[in-house]
């Protein structure tokens, strides 16, 4: 299969052995991974190393450089495959079929995103708040009630590379870089398909804006 991954990184320690493990399990060992790190100083980057025998490609984004949007943009400039899979670094794939994620691209889909199911230190969380949009149901331009405008998430998130090179996320944005790119492409009468059997675990990590709570 020819898919490059992006991955961002900064001191995901906990998870990103994880996430890297579930890429190979579904991807296989000739995944081509780009890691986006915006200076982490824990122990991440050693945790990656442990995985020599894959095709990493390191990238280093500073903090003072850094938005979402420039670091996937970055990330793109070096994926050398067709097919691009985003994943943050605390997301582990459970569940995924590619032949489907090429078919549905190929087949003019501008995006493809999966079901996230957020978990708190491995119990699952009750999906309130941005998880209220994974639901069961696969849908074309999932529309968010509660943000009032079309949906996508990075978090776990597939796309054509040339798809992306003609129409680059925004750099200026400080975060949801993939809602303003989604409606945009909506806007120009793109499609976009939500997948409710691609699944990720995504863990709770200390900073995440989303979570507001657990419970």
């Amino acid at each position: 299969m020819n898919f490059s991954v992006i991955l961002r990184n900064r001191n995901e320690e906990r998870y990103i052995g994880y996430c890297i493990q579930s890429l190979v399990d579904f991807l296989g060992d000739n995944v081509e991974i780009v890691l986006v790190d915006n200076e982490s100083t824990d122990d991440s980057i050693r945790i990656v190393n442990t995985f020599d025998y894959l095709n990493i490609k390191k990238v280093d984004i500073s903090k003072n450089n850094y938005t979402p949007g420039r670091a996937l943009n970055l990330g793109l400039e070096n994926c050398t495959n067709d097919y691009i899979f985003v994943i943050s670094a605390h997301c582990e794939v459970v569940k995924l079929n590619l032949n489907d994620v090429i078919n549905n691209l190929d087949s003019g889909y501008s995006a493809i995103w999966g079901k996230q199911i957020p978990l708190w230190n491995g119990k699952k969380i009750t999906p309130r708040y941005m998880w209220s949009n994974f639901t069961d149901k696969s849908s074309v331009n999932y529309f968010c009630e509660n943000e009032d405008r079309y949906f996508l998430h990075n978090a776990c998130a597939f796309y054509y590379k040339y798809t992306l090179i003609d129409y680059p996320f925004d750099e200026d944005l400080s975060g949801k870089e993939d809602r303003y790119w989604a409606n945009e492409m909506i806007e120009n009468g793109k499609e976009i398909y939500y997948d409710s059997d691609i699944v990720v675990n995504h863990h709770y990590t200390g900073d995440g804006a989303t979570w507001l709570g657990v419970g």
